[in-house]
């Protein structure tokens, strides 16, 4: 019940305040949607090992592509016997092996071969591992179960081992061969990655909205599927580069990989074995431009490997 004010007592009525409009300034609805690559883009370049290890990567691949740049003459009309085993000299800053090959030479020269082997080897684990994977995953069934039992086959056999034993009966060995048979036992692992994504992809929702359309199976598989799935394929691929770089360079040092007359490091290292004692330089030299090779690919595959990584992207 409401009483009446009392005589001479003022009834005061507070006066509604005028609210503004309030502005949303944490949307921004004129901005794109980041997607995954453009999260992974971020971070990655706000780190300063991508930068530095794509630094080296740029430039052990220009020494590969333009070896002559740096080398006036090639490594066979460098080869003098007067200066076996020399040490540094103008122009040959890297001394001579046991042969009187200029080091400096060979090394850069080198570095053709085993980045070629690197690169072919990842490109075909990549690709057929990739398809088969997504094809396990996305399908199942008994296609699923005859390629995983397969995989698992070649897994059990290390890929320096049965590289070995298959390129012992291989009487002609190119590049494009050794990356052909690390690659037959190095698919396995793309294979795993790629049908485990590929299982947790085709349980989104954009999947089930493109068979209520209509699409084949196929279709969604190519055009959704698997750009959504690739990401742990990239980021393993990157570090798995390194490895297949040194698979070449330990066939090439037994001696059953690339020929003595293709020079790479793994030969610049098995031939400096006569010189270890009284030279060791002729073996440190392509060693370490091999490491720094691995080094530099491994950096970079951790930095994307963190970048893709879906708990890391969720955390930031």
């Amino acid at each position: 019940m409401q009483s009446n004010p009392r005589p001479g007592q003022e009834h005061f009525v507070a006066p509604l305040e005028e609210t503004p409009l309030q502005t949303v300034d944490a949307v921004d609805v004129e901005s794109k949607p980041r997607t995954t690559w453009g999260d992974a883009w971020e971070s990655m370049r706000s780190r300063p090992m991508f930068w530095i290890s794509s630094v080296m990567i740029v430039c052990v691949l220009f020494v590969a592509l333009f070896p002559g740049v740096f080398t006036a003459e090639p490594p066979a009309a460098q080869c003098f016997l007067a200066n076996s085993d020399g040490g540094p000299a103008p122009g040959h800053p890297f001394g001579f092996t046991r042969q009187g090959c200029d080091v400096f030479s060979r090394v850069l020269h080198g570095a053709q071969a085993s980045v070629m082997v690197g690169l072919l080897a990842t490109l075909m684990v990549a690709i057929f591992g990739s398809i088969l994977g997504a094809l396990a995953g996305y399908y199942g069934g008994l296609l699923d179960s005859v390629l995983s039992r397969v995989a698992d086959i070649f897994f059990a056999i290390p890929t320096i081992l049965g590289a070995i034993v298959l390129m012992s009966v291989v009487p002609e060995r190119t590049p494009m061969l050794v990356a052909a048979v690390i690659a037959l036992f190095a698919w396995p692992q793309i294979h795993r990655i790629m049908r485990g994504s590929v299982l947790s992809a085709r349980q989104a929702d954009y999947v089930t909205a493109s068979k209520a359309l209509g699409l084949s199976r196929f279709r969604i598989l190519a055009r959704h599927v698997l750009p959504n799935a690739i990401a742990p394929v990239i980021a393993v691929a990157t570090v798995a580069l390194g490895t297949y770089i040194v698979a070449e360079s330990t066939l090439s040092f037994l001696g059953i990989g690339l020929p003595p007359s293709v020079m790479s490091w793994g030969n610049d290292i098995s031939q400096a074995r006569t010189s270890l004692l009284t030279n060791p330089l002729v073996m440190v030299y392509p060693a370490a431009a091999l490491s720094l090779t691995v080094l530099s690919f491994l950096m970079l595959g951790d930095v994307v490997r963190d970048a893709l990584d879906p708990k890391e992207r969720a955390r930031r």
